[in-house]
């Protein structure tokens, strides 16, 4: 389901560790209060405990919140450890997260904007 996840809504990485004790309420008073994001909006949130081989997503449906857990048997997510930020990513860096890789990949192609002809 979550490699699955549609890619056409924004995707928010809640960066350092989560007690997945929490449920739907905790996670998303947390996306409220740490993060000061709307937790109703159409927006995939991802949390992930300090082992680094569980994480929990919390989505608004439109008229309830779906919970996803992910545990994995093997290996772990290569989780952003750095401070108590939302970080948004991008589709790539998602399929990147959910495939065991690091979301900064520094040998990947970056997008080029803003070029003039000359």
């Amino acid at each position: 389901m979550l490699s699955d996840f549609k890619y056409s809504c924004p995707i928010y990485l809640a960066c350092g560790y989560t007690d997945l004790r929490r449920g739907i309420d905790g996670l998303a008073g947390m996306v409220q209060t740490r993060f000061q994001l709307d937790p109703f909006q159409n927006a995939l949130f991802l949390f992930c405990e300090q082992r680094k081989d569980r994480l929990k997503g919390l989505y608004w449906e439109g008229d309830g919140f779906v919970l996803l857990y992910k545990r994995l048997e093997s290996g772990s997510f290569q989780w952003p450890r750095n401070g108590e930020e939302a970080r948004r990513l991008t589709a790539q860096q998602y399929r990147w997260l959910m495939e065991g890789l690091s979301v900064e990949q520094p040998k990947a192609h970056r997008t080029v904007s803003g070029l003039n002809s000359v």
